[in-house]
């Protein structure tokens, strides 16, 4: 899209984005997201995305992102422990090593720089 838009998040639809079985440690997490703008060279990219209950590993882009829905702890291998929900932006680095464990269904909307 190169025009102004807008997207109702929390009712938008989203497609499946299956996981790596390697990223999966418990549970069986479930990925669906949307990519709503990319830059023409990819480096940029803004969507929505969502996961339910489980716990998945994964390596990081830089990433600002709000969650709109749900609940989940973020662990950064050497680094803090995020508890994250509904309203709070978070940022991540590229290359952290993260686990996340899902409480309940999280949906949230980001801003990835893969520059």
């Amino acid at each position: 899209m190169t025009h102004s838009f807008v997207v109702h998040v929390p009712d938008a639809e989203l497609e499946p984005e299956p996981l790596s079985p390697e990223q999966i440690v418990s549970g069986a997490p479930e990925v669906t997201g949307k990519v709503l703008w990319e830059s023409a060279d990819g480096r940029q990219v803004r969507g929505v995305w969502q996961i339910t209950p489980g716990t998945v590993t994964d390596t990081e882009a830089n990433e600002m992102f709000v969650v709109l829905s749900g609940a989940a702890t973020i662990e950064v291998a050497g680094g803090p422990t995020l508890t994250v929900g509904p309203g709070d932006l978070v940022v991540l680095r590229k290359g952290a090593r993260t686990t996340w464990t899902v409480h309940e269904t999280l949906r949230k909307a980001y801003a990835i720089n893969l520059g």
